[in-house]
């Protein structure tokens, strides 16, 4: 092992404070006891389920002999039910893999294909085991999440129990979250992004307000109303700023990422009373890599490097390492402690604060001339009459590549005289596409490998 036993943050907290709320969903609130109590009783039905499993046999021992063997898998949507999975595979020592509800029945058949062996977590009903373990190994699996696929098909990231928390611990030193803290989960909790809120409202013993989905004046409400915390992308900011009525005096950190956010943007964000950070990340890194502090964030740059975390920038892409850094991809070599190359161009300024330009995957190429999507998403975001915006590489038979534009407007505009005095002639893309609204992931990031399919595949 590379550290001491850790203890389950939830049986922590519920033996502090039983009564204060953990979660709060559809209107009801969950008390730590009560969390607590649902927890272990999934706990012990993993116990007993893998018990009863030939090919991992659990004993009192079986989180340290059978790490990494025992692997459940359910789908991830938004509930107390999977909530208590996830903390309950930490105290178990099974890994479980939380699959996105919206894939098809052929996707989702692969990826469980892909995690054998592997049990349904839907099967484990009345097999409580007598079986109790109350340390966790560090370096035991308790998250096997799939990566969004954007370079490719998805990975399995294995994250151990250690590595989540270190996440989680250094979050919450920055955006200060504590026991008094309310932190409002609109995304899904098949990804990191989701999960990492309720990892670090457990360690804090703070209060989740989980939500089903994003809906913006769900949010809203909830800003106004007693949220202090919040995490979202571009596009779900600017949906709820739209639904926003009273200033937002209760929120102390809205962390903001998926990509480029537009100056005017994160201006109205501030105006309404909501201190922006914003953020870059991977599934890989449990999360957060970097992070604008607060009362230093000027929305420039996606801030300074997490506690305990080092990035560098070699050949221009980011590299990075530090005790979040996950375990490897499943069915691949576990990762040495070293540097881990990110596949995200980007660049350090004196200071230390992060610039993502691209995915390498995403880098248009034109003429000799390296043009990162990026910033001129950022320019078009500019313009009043641009809800969104995406640039993906388009084949040129002159230049190598040039530049393709989607774009959602409010009103029809000339984008490309808007741009010229904004950028050099050759970052300002050839085509512009009109779209009603841009393809999303689940995780509210834009769906370039949908819009570049569109490129290859045109609608006949």
């Amino acid at each position: 092992m590379t550290g001491e036993l850790l203890s389950c943050p939830v049986a922590r907290a519920a033996l502090l404070r039983p009564d204060a709320a953990a979660i709060e969903f559809r209107g009801e609130t969950f008390s730590y006891a009560q969390l607590d109590a649902l927890v272990s009783d999934r706990q012990q039905r993993i116990f007993g389920r893998f018990a009863a499993h030939a090919a991992s046999p659990f004993s009192g021992e079986a989180p340290r002999r059978h790490r990494g063997r025992a692997r459940l898998f359910a789908t991830g949507v938004n509930s107390v039910e999977t909530l208590a999975l996830v903390h309950a595979a930490g105290r178990a020592g099974a890994a479980l893999a939380l699959l996105n509800p919206r894939l098809t029945a052929s996707e989702t058949s692969a990826l469980i294909a892909s995690l054998q062996p592997a049990i349904s977590a839907e099967e484990m009903a009345a097999q409580p085991s007598a079986s109790v373990v109350d340390s966790i190994d560090p370096d035991a699996v308790q998250l096997v999440l799939f990566t969004s696929g954007t370079t490719g098909e998805p990975k399995a990231a294995q994250l151990t129990k250690g590595q989540l928390r270190a996440s989680a611990l250094a979050s919450n030193a920055v955006i200060g979250l504590d026991q008094d803290s309310r932190f409002l989960c609109c995304l899904p909790l098949f990804h990191i992004g989701g999960l990492s809120i309720a990892l670090r409202c457990a360690e804090a013993g703070a209060t989740l307000l989980l939500q089903d989905r994003f809906d913006a004046l769900a949010v809203a409400r909830a800003l106004q109303d007693k949220a202090t915390h919040v995490s979202l992308v571009a596009s779900t900011l600017a949906r709820t700023l739209e639904e926003v009525r009273q200033p937002l005096t209760r929120v102390r950190a809205a962390l903001i990422g998926g990509g480029p956010v537009p100056e005017s943007l994160l201006h109205r964000a501030r105006e309404a009373g909501m201190p922006v950070l914003q953020t870059y990340g991977l599934t890989e890194t449990c999360a957060q890599v970097t992070c604008e502090r607060p009362g230093e964030a000027d929305g420039k740059t996606a801030g300074t490097a997490m506690p305990g975390v080092e990035l560098r920038i070699e050949d221009g892409e980011i590299e990075v390492r530090g005790p979040a850094l996950m375990l490897g991809y499943l069915g691949q070599p576990t990762i040495p402690r070293d540097w881990f190359r990110t596949g995200d161009l980007g660049s350090l300024d004196e200071r230390g604060r992060l610039t993502v330009h691209a995915r390498r995957v995403d880098l248009i190429l034109s003429g000799g001339e390296n043009v990162y999507p990026a910033e001129i998403e950022a320019a078009l975001l500019e313009h009043p009459s641009v809800i969104e915006a995406a640039v993906v590489p388009l084949a040129d038979e002159r230049w190598g590549q040039v530049g393709r534009a989607f774009v959602a407007l409010r009103n029809d505009c000339d984008l490309q005289a808007f741009l010229r005095g904004r950028l050099a002639g050759f970052k300002i893309p050839r085509e512009f596409v009109r779209l009603a609204a841009l393809p999303r992931t689940a995780a509210g990031k834009v769906d370039r490998q949908e819009l570049i399919r569109s490129i290859a595949e045109p609608e006949k």
